[in-house]
């Protein structure tokens, strides 16, 4: 469904992109899924940025806090999931053995949200909503289609997220000895988890936006001075996917979804 009024307890709603480069990062993107923008100032004298495709809010995006630059913690897309009480999901992360990374804040009236680290390191958003429920577009060209965990103890992650979000872990047979973990809210897929394709890479949550052509906008990222970090790739029943990295150096996935019979 490509125009979402709401999301249930558990689904990643919302992404946002904490950039060392706003302004390139806009150019980027803009021109890449053909967002447009709209700023606002934050108490702390930086600017959030909403990206709407076609009218609708797809995605967020902010200025880097000079201490994580400093640290050079290289900028990042984060994922957010909606919980219905954010004061008891927090509550929730430290007794299934996470660490809370920033408490729980007010976004004046858009809602409240936090900031956590599941048992692996990796970071996750929470998303109480009051005026924003998350992505209004999403499954569709230039916008967010799916999110998955990248981690190297997915059943500790799997145990973490039926803890604290109600995920009910489900393992999918992708063939050629492939196993590919689903997270389930209900009847509904909401999320993914594998192990990380090589070694060094961090426990971390990824972002996918669907596209109509992986090869094409592998090269139109490059054109707009992003890189692949690999070539395109075709999952069967899936689609084709390719890694890239925008022009601050935050990797995302593109993926041109399988035809559907």
């Amino acid at each position: 469904m490509p125009i979402r009024t709401s999301y249930a307890e558990g689904t990643p709603s919302w992404i946002d992109l904490t950039t060392s480069d706003p302004a390139a990062a806009l150019a980027f993107y803009g021109e890449l899924f053909g967002w447009t923008f709209d700023a606002s100032p934050t108490a702390d004298g930086n600017e959030y940025v909403m990206a709407s495709l076609n009218g609708h809010t797809a995605a967020g995006m902010m200025q880097q806090r000079a201490d994580l630059a400093e640290m050079d913690v290289p900028s990042m897309w984060n994922t957010y999931i909606t919980v219905d009480d954010i004061a008891a999901t927090v509550a929730k992360v430290e007794s299934a053995g996470g660490s809370i990374m920033m408490p729980s804040l007010e976004a004046m009236d858009a809602g409240h949200m936090a900031v956590v680290s599941d048992t692996t390191g990796a970071i996750i958003c929470l998303w109480q909503p009051n005026q924003h429920i998350g992505c209004e577009i999403v499954n569709e060209a230039g916008a967010l289609t799916w999110n998955e965990l990248i981690d190297d103890d997915i059943p500790a992650a799997n145990a973490f997220y039926a803890e604290v979000f109600g995920m009910a872990a489900v393992a999918q047979d992708m063939g050629g000895g492939v196993t590919y973990n689903l997270f389930m809210v209900g009847d509904d897929m909401v999320a993914g988890a594998l192990n990380p394709p090589m070694e060094g890479i961090p426990n971390h949550w990824s972002v996918y936006f669907q596209v109509d052509d992986a090869d094409a906008t592998a090269e139109r990222a490059a054109f707009l001075g992003g890189s692949a970090m690999g070539p395109a790739t075709e999952i069967p029943t899936v689609g084709r996917i390719v890694v890239l990295q925008d022009p601050t150096g935050a990797t995302f996935v593109a993926i041109q979804p399988a035809d559907q019979p």
